[in-house]
C-alpha cells in the first residue's frame, strides 16, 4: 500500500493512534523524508513547536521540531531520551492534537536525546531550555502518552468539560 503523504492531517484526541506505542522506522527512505516534510508543513501551518508521527496517524517513531531563534527545523527519527536531570520544572504546555487545551506539566529541566536525521546521520543533543521540553512532549507521543496524563488534578478538573466535548465530537 502506498502512502499518500498529501492526505496526512493532524489527528485529534481521542483518536486511538494517540495511545499507541510507535514502532521504530526500519529504513529512512524517500517516503520517510516526504512524511517528515509534510509533518513540518502541518506543524508550521498551525504555529506548532513540534509534531509526532502518531499525531498524523502513523505509528512511527519520528517527530519534528520547529527551529527557534534562527535555528533550522529538526527531524528526529527513532529518537531515544538517553538522560534527564533530576530537577523538574513546571511550564504550561499545549498540544496540536488537543487544540485549546493547556496544562501545567512538570518535566526534567535538562534532556539528552539521540536520533537519526532525514539523511540517516546520527545526532546527539542536550538542551536545558525550550527544546528540552518539546523533545519530551513529542517523545511522550511516541510512547502513547498525552499531556492529559501528566496534568495536575486541578488542571484535569479545569479541562474536564473540554475533554468530554472532544470525546463526544468523536462519537465516544
Amino acid at each position: 500500500m502506498t502512502l499518500d503523504v498529501s492526505k496526512l492531517r493532524i489527528v485529534l484526541y481521542p483518536d486511538p493512534i494517540l495511545r499507541t506505542k510507535a514502532k521504530p522506522i526500519q529504513a529512512i527512505d524517500d517516503t520517510v523524508r516526504a512524511v517528515a516534510d509534510r509533518m513540518l508543513q502541518l506543524m508550521h501551518e498551525v504555529n506548532g513547536a513540534g509534531l509526532a508521527a502518531p499525531q498524523v496517524g502513523l505509528d512511527w517513531r519520528m517527530f519534528v521540531v520547529a527551529g527557534q531563534d534562527g535555528d533550522e527545523d529538526s527531524v528526529f527519527i527513532n529518537p531515544e531520551v538517553t538522560a534527564t536531570s533530576r530537577d523538574l520544572l513546571t511550564h504550561e504546555e499545549g498540544c496540536l492534537s488537543l487544540p485549546g487545551l493547556t496544562a501545567e506539566v512538570r518535566r526534567p529541566s535538562v534532556v539528552r536525546i539521540t536520533a537519526r536525521t532525514q539523511d540517516d546521520e546520527p545526532i546527539e543533543l542536550t538542551d536545558d531550555d525550550f527544546h528540552a521540553r518539546v523533545w519530551q512532549h513529542e517523545y511522550d507521543h511516541l510512547e502513547g502518552v498525552l499531556i492529559i496524563d501528566r496534568m495536575s488534578p486541578m488542571d484535569r478538573l479545569a479541562n474536564r468539560k473540554m475533554l468530554k466535548e472532544m470525546r463526544a465530537a468523536a462519537g465516544e
